[in-house]
């Protein structure tokens, strides 16, 4: 148990270090390592609560798709970084009302604020109790029974997205040689080969 709580507080540390160097980095590619690092801990720490299954999914999808496309967005573009701190000074008092208000939603969901409500301990607690079993399977049992086909028409929305953007982003150029497979394979061997007899102690001329 205190290894446990010892973890969580090692995890949640660098969570918020982490967080407040992605907001402070004046370089945007270090913003996004600290975001990587981020979301690393914060996958530790869902896997400290028994969702092993968020963590994973944080891990595959957040950090190695999203942030690594952040990173390489940032460092294809050129950022001019005078103009993200004006932006940043203007829109700083925005962001600050909406960080207290979700600060504040946080300490009302965990008890702190208004006690006399239900909050997520007490659901908990008066909730019916669960038998033990993983997160993983549980979540695996009714996306693979109850919502099966809603699954498979979700892969095929994804599947002709995916189709549309290539079509989309495909471009034909003039002058531009490209390979063609079909005429490669069914070219003659009368093109492709000569045959030539050379003399005994002779060379090809």
């Amino acid at each position: 148990m205190l290894l446990q709580a010892l973890a969580f507080y090692v995890f949640a540390a660098v969570v918020v270090a982490s967080g407040a160097m992605v907001v402070v980095s004046r370089n945007p590619v270090y913003s996004v390592l600290f975001l990587i690092l981020a979301f690393f801990n914060a996958a530790a720490l869902f896997v400290l609560i028994g969702a092993e299954f968020i963590a994973m999914i944080l891990v595959i999808v957040y950090v190695g798709a999203v942030a690594v496309l952040f990173l390489f967005v940032v460092m294809m573009l050129d950022i001019n970084l005078v103009e993200l701190r004006e932006g940043f000074l203007k829109y700083m008092p925005v962001g600050a009302m909406i960080g207290a208000v979700l600060f504040a939603e946080v300490l009302l969901g965990l008890g702190v604020l208004g006690a006399g409500s239900a909050t997520m301990t007490t659901l908990n607690s008066q909730g019916p109790q669960v038998p033990a079993i993983e997160n993983t399977r549980a979540i695996g049992q009714v996306l693979y029974t109850q919502y099966f086909y809603l699954f498979q028409v979700a892969g095929l929305v994804l599947l002709v997205a995916m189709i549309g953007a290539i079509v989309l982003t495909l471009r034909t150029r003039p002058g531009v040689r490209r390979q063609k497979v079909s005429d490669q394979l069914y070219r003659p061997k009368e093109e492709v080969m000569t045959v030539v007899k050379v003399p005994t102690r002779g060379g090809v001329q």
